[in-house]
């Protein structure tokens, strides 16, 4: 996903801003605008324009067409109807514009939760995290997608490999969130979907 020198990117579902500053640290030419249901404090630190909404609900205040790129990362599975996230994606994005969506895959249905004294820390299942409501494949995405005009051009499993090869070593550390993180690479966790704006 190509993003033009000083383009305009909106994040949705920003969370603590921890994409953000990470997304600055490769490109600090970027205009960054974030959205998210609540302010959390640390998006504070991170230079963006905030803007504070309800995605299932909420129509966002840029104009259509004014996004360079859009990136939309482990939000789409805590929505009970995404219609709205999505129509305005196709809306903002500028015709030629990617949006990028990560969400978790069909594999975390039946991967077994984290056991003992760490239960609840981390979540391997789908349904350890109670605020997953929908789960959404990238079939289904894909379809909603285009039905909306947007062409799917790439889609796959995100992992990083370097952590995902770490896991076997991690055997020996005791269970804590490193192991945990390397486990769920190593069983790549999650899945991505990357749609163009085409006219």
């Amino acid at each position: 996903m190509t993003i033009p020198p000083k383009g305009h990117l909106l994040d949705l579902g920003s969370w603590d801003g921890s994409t953000l500053k990470h997304f600055l640290e490769l490109r600090p030419d970027l205009k960054i605008y974030a959205v998210d249901i609540q302010k959390h404090p640390n998006l504070t630190q991170v230079q963006y324009t905030f803007h504070q909404a309800d995605l299932e609900t909420d129509t966002l205040p840029w104009p259509d067409n004014s996004m360079d790129a859009i990136t939309c990362m482990h939000l789409i599975e805590h929505l009970k109807n995404p219609s709205k996230l999505l129509a305005e994606v196709a809306r903002l994005l500028k015709p030629g514009a990617c949006a990028y969506f990560e969400m978790p895959r069909p594999k975390t249905l039946t991967l077994d939760s984290i056991h003992g004294d760490n239960v609840g820390t981390f979540t391997m299942n789908f349904f350890d995290d109670p605020t997953h409501v929908n789960f959404v494949s990238t079939g289904r995405l894909a379809a909603w997608l285009t039905q909306r005009g947007l062409k799917i051009i790439d889609s796959g499993i995100s992992r990083n490999i370097l952590i995902a090869l770490a896991y076997p070593l991690t055997m020996f550390l005791g269970k804590n969130r490193r192991r945990f993180t390397a486990k769920a690479h190593w069983h790549g966790w999650s899945a991505y979907l990357i749609a163009k704006k085409t006219a």
